[in-house]
This record gives structure tokens, C-alpha cells and sequence, in this order.
């Protein structure tokens, strides 16, 4: 299982899995933060996840990829739940905080982006660090 808390991996890997939606076979590529959650709504809700998928499936919009219905269900999914009392809980609400979380200093934001260090640089100072 993937760490809730990294909100900021810096690669996340795709995974390609196979589902059955309404009976054919197919498959998704997701992050593992998705798949994770996928999962977990489908054991909340009682079903398993190629349900669930042939379900999303039935509403998605036509000209959406399967896999954005997956991304945005799941958000929309836990934005229904979620509560002030969640977020104080978590930790939002004051970006600071999350620019520490991100190992990220303010003066970064600030730059022009031609003097921006580049992914991998922030990797490097992240694991320098």
C-alpha cells in the first residue's frame, strides 16, 4: 500500500490492471494512490471493484476516458465525506504547512520560471535535505 501522507511523490508509476466492466474485460491504468482508493470505496460500499467500474462506466460521459471518470469519481466520492473537522484534523488550511510537507521554501514560488530549479533539482535538494 502507498503512504497517504506523500502528497507529493516525486514519480509516480502508473499501474495497468485488469477489470471487467459489464461482463468484457479491459484495462486501467492508474496510480497506485488510485487503485488503493478504488479499492477502499469498493469495500465501503460493498461491492468489488469491477462492479463498481461497470457502474461508473454506465454514467461516464461519452467523449471522457474511463480512466478520468475513475479520478474524478474518486474525488468527487471524497469531497461528499470530507468535513472542516477532517481537514483541521489533516492538517490543511495553511500553506505553509504544506510548502514544509513539500519540502519546499516560498522563495522557490517566487522565482521567474526560466530561474526555477527543475524537477530533478528539487529532487536532489529533497534528498539532500
Amino acid at each position: 500500500m502507498t503512504d497517504p501522507t506523500d502528497i507529493f511523490p516525486h514519480r509516480i508509476p502508473l499501474i495497468s490492471r485488469n477489470i471487467t466492466i459489464l461482463g468484457e474485460r479491459t484495462s486501467a491504468r492508474l496510480e497506485p494512490q488510485m487503485w488503493d482508493e478504488l479499492h477502499s470505496v469498493a469495500v465501503r460500499e460493498g461491492c468489488s471493484i469491477h462492479e463498481l467500474s461497470s457502474l461508473l462506466y454506465l454514467r461516464k460521459q461519452a467523449a471522457t476516458s474511463f480512466t478520468s471518470t475513475l479520478r474524478v469519481f474518486l474525488m468527487l466520492y471524497n469531497r461528499a465525506a470530507a468535513t472542516a473537522d477532517g481537514h483541521a484534523k489533516a492538517g490543511h488550511g495553511d500553506f505553509h504547512k504544506m510548502l514544509a510537507r513539500a519540502q519546499i521554501t516560498p522563495d522557490v514560488l517566487r522565482r521567474s520560471p526560466s530561474s526555477r530549479p527543475s524537477s530533478a533539482d528539487l529532487q536532489l535538494h529533497t534528498l539532500q535535505t
